[in-house]
Formats: structure tokens, C-alpha cells, sequence
């Protein structure tokens, strides 16, 4: 029986991982695109990236330049590391004896050249080259070109039907400089359309995002993904929807080493459920994420801290103080420190790599500190609700034990979160400062716990060279609502020093 020969598959990859899953596959082959955005938003980078991995699949590629000179994308390739030798570019604006054998080469203006003739030049550098992929940049010098509308989208529709005889995946560039942007005859043509934006904040990093308008036939992720551009190429983080990563797992208690603590939430923390640690500066919040993540530990398990506040080698100095060497669990492969800044990160850029720390590396503990840093990377803080949600949401279906440091305004009296996400942590565990016998002191309790029962008492809290302690139920305290505890009891449930060597 003669062999078959297997079919090509029915999607090309656009070079670009994150696209790729945000369009189920890559792009329906032999098919016309467009690829849209305003200037600096990283089109170019996209699309020799979509050229790229046609010459790793050992395709015919061209890419057909009315912007830009072939010096200048050799440029834009070599600032990510790449070159262009396996690439066929025509420059419309300076081709080699293209009207004729006998012509030397010449500069060819937009304004001086028919644009009926521009379109032969492309077709038939097209049946010369016959790639299989063709990237065309840009559509705005055509359109000046034509001068008037309705000639430019019948000069496009000829186009679309040049290609549409000929088995080549197109990919059209338009930088949205010429004409009226809101005009989406364009996007009638097209059999997809993918739009890129670059959006200037206050302070920080340009954030990029990247929107697929449309896509016929493909269920694709709708909405707005952040893109970073970077030496290598562009990274797209699709929008994280935690209800597509469902993962099957035991709810089981988390505990921290220290029982007193454990015992205010009924055992510790669930698999699968978040606890927000909130109070004043100084309470101790960080300290307790750690104990969490020096026990995961010394269980076995990966556990994983994003540091978006505090500089890591002070962490570790600090943690070492108290009882709780993480150099040995970092040095091991079990405990990951990073520092964020969110002031270059998008939210969407955080999401992925908290992603790969669970999908790939096994991560079982999560902790954020603090959310203060996380509120940084997102101005708007509706969205940002709605992103930590999601992540969260996420975090809780793959059984993570997810710990949130979130700090209170102010030392003392009415204290506020810059940032109220106490609705979408399943546990909340509340510190803040107290004073007895004129002494400053720190206080903790659980003000809610949905995973199960939890103690509604306010213990004392105290952390010293031996570690973290948690004292006896304190009953006799005025102001607690108000914001400035004070205790009246007896002396007796108050924790003092250790012994010396305790």
C-alpha cells in the first residue's frame, strides 16, 4: 500500500508563543491578515518574528517594504539577536532593475510612483520569490498613495484576491498614520485582524497590550493581553481565565511550625484558599509569610515569594534574625525569592510568571508582598480588583496556598488599606499594635475565615531571636474598635522575654 503523504497542518505559528494560545493554535494558513497599531506598539518586531518561525519550518519567506529600508530592518533584527540572511526582502522604495534590465537602481518616492504600478512591482516580485509567507509594510504608503478611498480598497480587494490564488499566509501592516484610523473596511477584507497598542503612564515603562479584533472560524481569547517587547523578541501574556485551569487536589490544613498560630485558623490555611495578612508597618506580616514558607519547606514542597517592597538581601538578614535561615531552602531548589518591580511589569507580565511557577516548577505556596507594590503596576484600580481576582481565583483551583501581605495606613488610631481586597481573601488575619503597662506590643486575630471555624479571640503576638510566638487569649481590652487598643487585664497572659538560649 503506497504511503500517504500527511497533510499540512491547518494553522501556521505567528513565531509568537502567547499569541499562538490566544489564537488556539496560530493562524488559519493561506489566509490575509492585518496587523495594526500606532507606531513604537511593536509591529515590526511581530512580524519578522511571524517570518521567523516560517524559515524554522523551512518555508519560503519575503517581506515586502514600502516604510522602511532593508538596513534599517536589519537593525531592528539585530537588536534582537537575529539577522536576515534567510529572508528575501524587496524595498519598493529602492529595487534593483525591477522596471527593466537596463535600469540602474533608483529611488522611488511614494509620490512619484502610480499605485497600479506598485501593485505589479508586488505581484511580481511575489511569482518571482513564491514564498509561502509574505509580510507588507506598510499599508499607509498605499493609502497615500491612492489619495482617494475608494481606489485604495479596491486596490487592497485586488490584492487580497492576487494572494487568495496562491497558497501564501499574508500579513498586512498598517501603523494607522494615514486616513481615518475608525475606518474598518479594512477589516472586512481581512480574514483576521490583530491590534497592537502602546500606552504611555504616568510614571514607569510604556505598557503594551495587544487585542485580536477578529478571527473567522477560531474561538479565540477575546479581550486585551499585555505584551512586553524585549532583547530576543516580543513575549504576549494572554489574559489569565481561571475557570480554564480547573486541577484536581485535597483542600488539607497548611501549617506554619508554630501550633498557637495555626490554631487561630482552625488549623492553618486550606490548599486551595487565600489569606490576607494585613496591619501597620511593622507588625510583623512579612515575618509570618516567611514562617508559612520555611515550614512548606521543610515539608517538601517548592514554595515561591514575590517581593515587590523590600530589597531581597534585607529579607533574608532580617529573617535570619529571627530564627528562620532561608538561604539553605533557596540554595536547595525549594524556596524562590524574586524581586518585581512594578513600575516595569504589567499585571498581565506577573500573572504569566506566577503561571510558570505552579505549571512548570510545582510551586505549592504562593506569597505577594505586598499588594501595596501590586496596586504600582496598575493605575486603574477597578481592574486591578479584577485581575486579582482572577489570579487568585486561579491560584486557588491548582491548590495553592496563596499568602497576601497588604499594609494599613497609619501606625496608630483609624487605619485603612490603600486597597480593599479583604472581600476576595477567604481568610483574613489582622494584626496591629497594642499598649499594656506602657509598653508597645502587637496583637493578632482572625476576623474571618470561609474555609471553616476560626478562634474570635485577639492573642498576643511577639517575635524575637527564638521566632514567631503567639500568647494566650487577651480578654480585657478597651478601644479595640477604635483603633487604638488598650489592655487592662492581668499581667498574667502577657508573653515576656524568652529565657536566654530559649
Amino acid at each position: 500500500m503506497p504511503a500517504t503523504t500527511p497533510m499540512p497542518p491547518m494553522t501556521v505559528s505567528t513565531g509568537t508563543p502567547g499569541l499562538d494560545r490566544i489564537l488556539r493554535g496560530g493562524l488559519p494558513r493561506h489566509r490575509l491578515y492585518l496587523l495594526e497599531g500606532s507606531p513604537g506598539s511593536g509591529k515590526t518586531t511581530m512580524a519578522l518574528q511571524f517570518l521567523r518561525a516560517g524559515v524554522a519550518a523551512g518555508e519560503r519567506v519575503l517581506y515586502i517594504t514600502l516604510s522602511e529600508t532593508r538596513e534599517e530592518l536589519d537593525q531592528v533584527a539585530a537588536s534582537h539577536g537575529w539577522t536576515l540572511g534567510a529572508f528575501d526582502v524587496v524595498e519598493l522604495n529602492a529595487v534593483d532593475g525591477i522596471f527593466g534590465s537596463g535600469r540602474e537602481q533608483s529611488i522611488l518616492h511614494a509620490w512619484e510612483t502610480e499605485l497600479g504600478e506598485t501593485i505589479r512591482l508586488i505581484e511580481g516580485e511575489v511569482d518571482r520569490v513564491r514564498p509561502t509567507r509574505v509580510v507588507f509594510d506598510s499599508l499607509s504608503e498605499m493609502r497615500l498613495l491612492a489619495q482617494d478611498p475608494l481606489r485604495y480598497r479596491r486596490q487592497v480587494l485586488a490584492l487580497k484576491q492576487f494572494f487568495a490564488t496562491r497558497a501564501i499566509t499574508v500579513m498586512l501592516i498598517d501603523d494607522m498614520t494615514a486616513g481615518d484610523a475608525s475606518d474598518t473596511h479594512l477589516h472586512s477584507l481581512c480574514h483576521g485582524v490583530i491590534t497592537l497598542e502602546r500606552l504611555t503612564l504616568d510614571f514607569g515603562a510604556a505598557r503594551r497590550r495587544l487585542q485580536v479584533q477578529k478571527l473567522r472560524g477560531v474561538n479565540f481569547g477575546a479581550g486585551f493581553h499585555d505584551l512586553t517587547i524585549h532583547t530576543g523578541g516580543i513575549d504576549v501574556h494572554p489574559r489569565l481565565i481561571a475557570a480554564d485551569h480547573h486541577k484536581t487536589f485535597v483542600g488539607e490544613a497548611v501549617s506554619s511550625g508554630v501550633p498557637a498560630l495555626d490554631a487561630l485558623l482552625g488549623g492553618g490555611p486550606l490548599r486551595g484558599t487565600s489569606t490576607l495578612v494585613t496591619g501597620p508597618s511593622g507588625t510583623g506580616k512579612t515575618t509570618i509569610a516567611l514562617q508559612y514558607l520555611h515550614a512548606a519547606c521543610h515539608r517538601g514542597e517548592r514554595a515561591t515569594m514575590y517581593q515587590l517592597d523590600e530589597r531581597i538581601g534585607t529579607l533574608l538578614t532580617r529573617a535570619q534574625a529571627f530564627a528562620l535561615d532561608l538561604e539553605p531552602l533557596i540554595d536547595a531548589g525549594c524556596l524562590r525569592i524574586e524581586q518585581i518591580d512594578p513600575a516595569e511589569m504589567s499585571p498581565g507580565e506577573f500573572a504569566g510568571r506566577v503561571r510558570r511557577e505552579v505549571e512548570e516548577r510545582g510551586a505549592g505556596m504562593i506569597v505577594i508582598d505586598s499588594l501595596y507594590g501590586y496596586l504600582a503596576a496598575m493605575p486603574q484600580e477597578q481592574q486591578l480588583i479584577l485581575q486579582l481576582h482572577e489570579l487568585l481565583s486561579y491560584l486557588n483551583q491548582q491548590g495553592v496556598a496563596t499568602i497576601l501581605v497588604n499594609p494599613q495606613q497609619g501606625l496608630i488610631g483609624s487605619m485603612q488599606n490603600t486597597l480593599n481586597v479583604s472581600y476576595v481573601a477567604d481568610a483574613v488575619v489582622l494584626l496591629r499594635f497594642f499598649e499594656a503597662d506602657g509598653r508597645i506590643r502587637k496583637a493578632v486575630s482572625v476576623l474571618k475565615n470561609r474555609a471553616g471555624a476560626h478562634e474570635d479571640t485577639i492573642r498576643e503576638f511577639r517575635i524575637d531571636g527564638g521566632g514567631v510566638r503567639v500568647g494566650a487569649p487577651l480578654s480585657d481590652f478597651i478601644g479595640v474598635l477604635s483603633g487604638t487598643p488598650r489592655y487592662t487585664g492581668d499581667r498574667a497572659p502577657l508573653l515576656e522575654d524568652r529565657p536566654h538560649g530559649a
